[in-house]
């Protein structure tokens, strides 16, 4: 697949033209796109940890109708800026006739992660030449550590967004100054009001620190382009930060203090290690790059700019972010940037090797997750039934002709690539990209409902309210972690006190949560155990209420 587009943003370049459907693989591979942003966003529940806090959020704001500040439950300090969370409750909010809350919600990181792609092909041919943005794309579409984050409700699909189109930004200043400043100034201001401080000050730094340490970018028309990039930012930052400081002064000031003081972090080791996992296959590629054009990395700008930006973001990153894998997104980028450079250069056994590699991988893969279907539908092999079953916790195998049939359909396009495609270094990234997107498809299609079934909260805590009095409005908690907490709230608007706050002891109810090998706290004897329960396939974690005897 090309990135044809119809647009004049390559100045005096040619402009490439759609040759969609020059061949059948062609489509395929603009299908298997299409399958590996939509799949999986639809048809599950809010898993912990990642959308918990999100969709608590999003509640808020179609309840409550916070727009400024809008909060978790039990929360009183804001943690992030609204705009993801905003374009999150304005989608549920679109599909609400059709979908629950948090799939209409998670609906709008296809909006996101479209443009996210797009940025990532247009620097590809932007840094090199024409038809390397197509490498880059598909790279990026391949990483192992994009595909679960890119589908879970969380505003660093947004900061992801916004690297991306700050990172093409300065790849564009040199010829298109003007243009590429609004989409500088557009990238910064999302990313602020996505996520703060930390994105907006990845792009500011990669700026400052490429115009004081090459020459390269050390003059007037790059000074131009940055300080332009910088007003068109202010204008939309301030359509947020104005009110949130005239309507909630506090708050604000609890949220700057919070965001100027959470840059003591040092969690640089944890992001540079989590690469070899995580970047695969753009990391091996990112590295053989570097080895071609050792000579010429601190000369050429292209190298420059790569260069720096994985340099700003590993500084920022380190020291601003927690230790959670999804925080790592951006060191994607001047990655998959590298990486497709050296595509056409690979050797021809370096080039197989990683083909055939892709192929027994997502192959064996594939076969694994249609194995443990079979065996869930047929009940053959029965030792493998047994085990899905304590695993997801479920015995539910009912047959869905629609999820059958995707299942289908992405199994021969996958197959129809690897059988069509020739031993070439091209097909060793696009083959990598088709088989990540097989790979998930499957899971999303043949197996979400019984991973669904070992993650989701919902038939624990809707059990839970069924042998509650609906008029119940308090509820003493001990031990209940913060994701439980805002999941209870979700689906069933219960709010819990913690125990000894001031509004506790007036609580006719109580709520325990209990872990596997720590010693279980037993209430006293004014308190009647009416319900006890968890998660089908969970091991480790289980819940008690109490009710006071009157």
């Amino acid at each position: 697949m090309r990135f044809q587009l119809d647009h004049d943003w390559q100045g005096n370049m040619s402009t490439p033209r759609a040759r969609i459907g020059e061949n059948a693989k062609s489509q395929l591979l603009i299908l298997l796109s299409i399958i590996w942003i939509f799949l999986g966003l639809i048809g599950h529940t809010p898993w912990k940890p990642l959308e918990t806090s999100s969709i608590s959020i999003v509640k808020d704001i179609l309840d409550n109708g916070h727009l400024i500040a809008p909060l978790a439950a039990n929360q009183t300090l804001l943690d992030l800026p609204p705009l993801y969370h905003l374009s999150a409750a304005g989608s549920a909010k679109l599909f609400s006739p059709w979908l629950d809350m948090h799939d209409g919600a998670r609906l709008i990181n296809a909006f996101w992660m479209s443009i996210t792609l797009l940025m990532v092909g247009m620097a590809g041919r932007e840094l090199w030449t024409r038809g390397v943005g197509r490498y880059a794309t598909f790279i990026m579409i391949g990483t192992i550590g994009l595909i679960l984050n890119a589908h879970s409700l969380n505003a660093e699909v947004a900061t992801l967004t916004s690297t991306a189109t700050g990172f093409y930004a300065f790849a564009l200043s040199k010829r298109r100054p003007w243009r590429a400043s609004v989409l500088l100034g557009a990238a910064i201001a999302v990313g602020f009001l996505s996520k703060g401080l930390l994105p907006a000050l990845i792009l500011i730094g990669t700026g400052v620190l490429l115009g004081l340490t090459f020459s390269h970018w050390r003059t007037k028309s790059f000074a131009i382009f940055f300080s332009t990039a910088l007003l068109v930012a202010i204008p939309f930052v301030a359509l947020w930060l104005v009110p949130f400081i005239l309507y909630f002064p506090g708050l604000f000031h609890a949220w700057l203090k919070a965001e100027l003081t959470n840059f003591n972090h040092y969690n640089y080791v944890y992001f540079f290690k989590i690469l070899i996992w995580y970047a695969w296959p753009a990391l091996p590629l990112a590295l053989w790059s570097l080895w071609r054009y050792r000579l010429q990395l601190l000369g050429k700008p292209r190298f420059q700019l790569m260069l720096v930006f994985f340099i700003c973001s590993l500084i920022a990153l380190g020291a601003g972010a927690d230790n959670r894998d999804i925080n790592a997104l951006t060191l994607l980028l001047p990655l998959v940037a590298l990486g497709a450079g050296s595509v056409d250069h690979l050797k021809r056994g370096a080039a197989s090797a990683l083909n055939w590699f892709g192929i027994s991988l997502f192959g064996l893969a594939g076969a694994l997750i249609w194995l443990g279907w079979f065996a869930m539908v047929a009940g053959y092999p029965s030792k493998i039934k047994e085990r899905m079953q304590f695993l997801s916790g479920s015995d539910n195998a009912d047959l869905s002709i629609i999820s059958l049939t995707l299942a289908i359909t992405i199994t021969s396009i996958w197959i129809f690539t690897c059988v069509r495609a020739r031993q070439s270094n091209r097909a060793a990234v696009t083959n990598w990209a088709v088989g990540m997107t097989f790979g998930w498809g499957l899971l999303m299609t043949l197996w979400l409902p019984w991973i669904d079934s070992a993650k989701s909260y919902m038939p624990v805590f809707k059990s839970l309210q069924e042998s509650m009095p609906s008029s119940t409005s308090c509820i003493n908690s001990l031990n209940i972690g913060q994701s439980q907490r805002l999941l209870l709230h979700y689906y069933t608007n219960l709010q819990l006190e913690s125990l000894g706050s001031s509004q506790s002891a007036n609580c006719d109810f109580y709520l325990i949560q209990d872990e596997r090998g720590l010693t279980r706290m037993q209430p006293a004897d004014e308190w009647k155990l009416i319900w006890q329960g968890k998660r089908s396939a969970d091991r480790k974690e289980s819940f008690r209420l109490y009710q006071r005897q009157q």
